[in-house]
């Protein structure tokens, strides 16, 4: 399990880095502003890539479940 701990760790550590790489860059764009289309669509492409994340997500558990995927390479 350490391996897996280590994995993790990395993990953080590169979303720590990411995030503090757009705060950087977020700062350094001051005077540009957006607007209201631009928040528009913004909102909504965080919307639609969400809904199609989790709507993903939930047919891979679905599948799991059902036992859809047990079926795959054993013929």
């Amino acid at each position: 399990m350490r391996g897996g701990w280590l994995v993790i760790a990395v993990l953080l550590l590169l979303l720590a880095a990411s995030g503090v790489v757009a705060l950087r860059l977020w700062r350094e764009l001051e005077g540009v502003s957006i607007g209201p289309e631009g928040w528009l669509a913004l909102i909504g492409g965080v919307a639609v890539t969400s809904i199609l994340g989790v709507g993903l997500m939930a047919l891979v558990f679905f599948s799991h479940r059902r036992g859809f995927d047990d079926r795959v390479g054993r013929e």
